[in-house]
């Protein structure tokens, strides 16, 4: 959930965790430290979330809005059977925060709010239940639940409010952390297990103290699943620090015990589609609990298209229960693979970063036997093909590519896997030509027959191929290199513009297949001579960790133009950017440019709060660091070299601590070309 007055304190979560957790049995692991513990086991035994539980919680689209009432809820559960999401595995239909009044009554006793709830919480439950699914509710493991209305907590309450909970026929019990008045938290959770576990009706216990005391560490004899960070948020930045926080926890997650990275954005409208996806796909990997988070009356054909992804949710559901680990990740390319019950992989080839990338890892490395061919079956494309043992994609920004990879003597009755691929970013000035170079790559064990390939780009636009555009064949390991000449129009403004790669090819056994790649162009302007101050001048994409990036503001956090006059140590700049770690700024730089210079640290606004470190880059070199700077710390001068590069970005990071108050200012910058 995400209160206004909880919020900072509830991204104070547990930071950078040891990489020596990356870790698993059977996959080719980076080289490091084992974990200090061997993998929990759960002892609750209850029979209860064997899977990771699926189904909606209200909060990330209502929060206490007057929407959130009994009608909205009950509608909820009509669309789960509508839909398909009820066939497809989702289940529990949640209340959060603000069901209740803000006072018990004379016994002591939790009350529904009458306007929201006319019929009570049971008649609810009585409606959900009757369609086949299941009903959860919410609370406090304190004297008061995290809004500031005050709603009571279940702190001291523990076997009334549990009693009340299985008496209304309740089947899953949030409990928040909020409140808590320094009690222990595996006291305070305990407690309410116990409770819960007295009343003799099972219900799912999801234990919600945001990470802060490790409950993976403890709480396997607690609760079903248990949140390891703080509230997720609607936007890229929050989804990818959240994902860097769980990825690490794969060792204490298993059947019954799951490690729960808070729930789903998807729909909500602050990301693509491409980066819904990816969060799809990532929690799914992780098996994490898939909790949507959107409004399904206002949802697009898009936003069930990503949740009733029956393949994806297999691999979330799947009954070994493994989370995924981590195989490798650098430059923003991560490979994340999951040990399936079958004995096959599942394997996230997924790009951080805000341009295309080739992400590539091999069937040995996540696990699997060698074998003369593999079956790779493509989760969002829903078509299979055989490979070699390669296993890679360029994958586009923000993007995910999740395929299931086995060993199978039948693999071969499908086409060979084709890899499509870009030789480079695609900066295109408007009325000059651009040369491109697209490659078509044979990962099959078989060879790809009579390749043709095309490229399309916007209306207006010229896009001419300069080379072969086909092939007869294409042997394995092998590549068509066809190069095109790129132009935009005159006049085109700087932004972001879509093309497509598409190849198609023939099995030797006849069959047809095809691929698709689709990236992004951008249409840049050769910055002016002399030195301009970087609020002033357009960036080629920024990813921001709350709130948009700001242009001579403080970053404020939420909507955009929230923010203050950027101040340092008391001194306040006129120009700069206001960010939120993490984040990163990029801007074109055409190969023109010498210098950049600005004054950097944690704005004024967030008091003594916040840690960063600020990192400038020239293409793929780090140029310039400060190290970790604090609020306490006076700006701090950087000057970075960026002769000869085409792309500069300014790069800030969390100082190795979480995001929790990290606003971020690049006071003063400048470029001088």
């Amino acid at each position: 959930m995400r209160h206004p007055h909880t919020r900072t304190t509830r991204r104070r979560v547990i930071g950078a965790l040891a990489a020596g957790l990356l870790c698993a049995a059977g996959l080719a692991a980076p080289a490091v430290a084992a974990p200090a513990q061997d993998p929990v086991s759960p002892t609750l035994a209850d029979g209860q979330a064997l899977t990771p539980p699926m189904g909606f919680n209200n909060w990330n689209s209502t929060h206490c809005r007057a929407e959130f009432n009994e009608s909205m809820v009950e509608g909820i559960a009509d669309l789960f059977v509508a839909k398909g999401l009820k066939a497809a595995g989702y289940q529990y239909v949640n209340l959060d925060d603000c069901w209740a009044l803000p006072s018990r009554d004379a016994d002591g006793k939790l009350v529904p709010d009458p306007v929201r709830f006319p019929h009570g919480i049971k008649a609810v439950a009585d409606y959900v239940h009757a369609k086949g699914l299941k009903l959860g509710i919410y609370t406090s493991a304190g004297t008061k639940t995290c809004n500031t209305a005050g709603f009571p907590g279940g702190l001291g309450h523990e076997y009334s409010d549990a009693q009340q909970f299985a008496d209304w026929g309740v089947d899953y019990l949030k409990y928040d952390n909020c409140n808590n008045q320094g009690v222990d938290a595996k006291l305070r959770y305990t407690t309410m297990r116990d409770a819960l576990k007295a009343t003799g009706r099972p219900i799912v216990f999801s234990i919600c103290e945001w990470g802060q005391y490790k409950p993976w560490e403890w709480a396997s004899d607690v609760g079903h699943l248990w949140r390891t960070t703080g509230d997720i948020s609607d936007n890229w930045g929050s989804m990818l620090s959240i994902l860097k926080q769980n990825l690490p926890l794969a060792p204490y997650a298993g059947p019954g015990h799951w490690n729960d990275p808070d729930m789903l954005e998807v729909g909500n409208g602050g990301m693509t589609d491409t980066e819904y996806r990816s969060h799809f796909s990532m929690w799914s990997i992780m098996a994490a609990p898939l909790l949507i988070g959107s409004d399904l009356r206002k949802a697009t054909d898009a936003t069930f298209d990503i949740l009733d992804n029956k393949e994806v949710i297999a691999v979330d559901q799947d009954p070994l229960g493994r989370q995924g680990t981590v195989v490798s990740s650098e430059g923003g390319r991560w490979v994340v693979a999951k040990e399936m019950e079958d004995g096959s992989r599942t394997v996230a080839l997924f790009n951080e970063s805000g341009s295309a990338q080739r992400i590539a890892t091999t069937a040995t490395a996540v696990g699997l036997p060698a074998a003369r061919a593999y079956a790779l079956r493509d989760l969002w494309r829903h078509r299979s093909y055989n490979t070699a043992g390669t296993i890679s994609a360029t994958v586009p920004a923000h993007g995910t590519v999740l395929v299931r990879v086995a060993a199978d003597r039948r693999a071969l009755k499908n086409p060979p896997a084709v890899e499509l691929g870009l030789d480079g970013a695609l900066l295109v000035e408007a009325a000059k030509r651009t040369p491109l170079t697209t490659t078509v790559t044979d990962l099959g064990r078989t060879s790809a027959d009579h390749v043709s390939v095309t490229l399309t780009g916007p209306a207006g636009w010229t896009v001419r191929a300069v080379s072969p555009t086909t092939a007869r064949a294409v042997p394995t390991g092998r590549s068509l290199r066809t190069k095109w000449a790129v132009t935009a129009p005159a006049g085109t403004p700087t932004g972001s513009y879509d093309l497509t790669l598409r190849a198609s090819y023939r099995s030797p056994t006849g069959a047809r297949a095809d691929s698709t790649l689709p990236f992004t162009a951008s249409v840049v302007v050769a910055p002016a001579s002399g030195t301009s101050y970087l609020g002033d001048l357009p960036w080629l994409s920024t990813t921001n960790g709350y709130g948009p990036v700001e242009r001579n503001t403080s970053n404020g956090e939420s909507a955009a133009g929230d923010g203050h006059p950027i101040t340092l140590g008391g001194v306040v700049y006129a120009k700069g950017l206001g960010v939120h770690a993490a984040s990163d700024v990029e801007y074109y730089t055409g190969k023109a440019c010498e210098k950049v210079t600005a004054d950097v640290g944690v704005d004024d606004e967030k008091g003594a709060k916040g840690t960063v470190a600020f990192e400038i880059w020239a293409d793929g070199t780090k140029v310039a660091s400060t190290g970790v700077l604090t609020n306490a710390m006076p700006a701090q001068p950087v000057t970075a070299d960026v002769t000869g590069a085409q792309v500069v970005r300014l790069v800030v990071t969390d100082g190795g601590d979480g995001i929790d108050s990290d606003h971020a200012d690049w006071a003063d910058a400048q470029l001088t070309c």
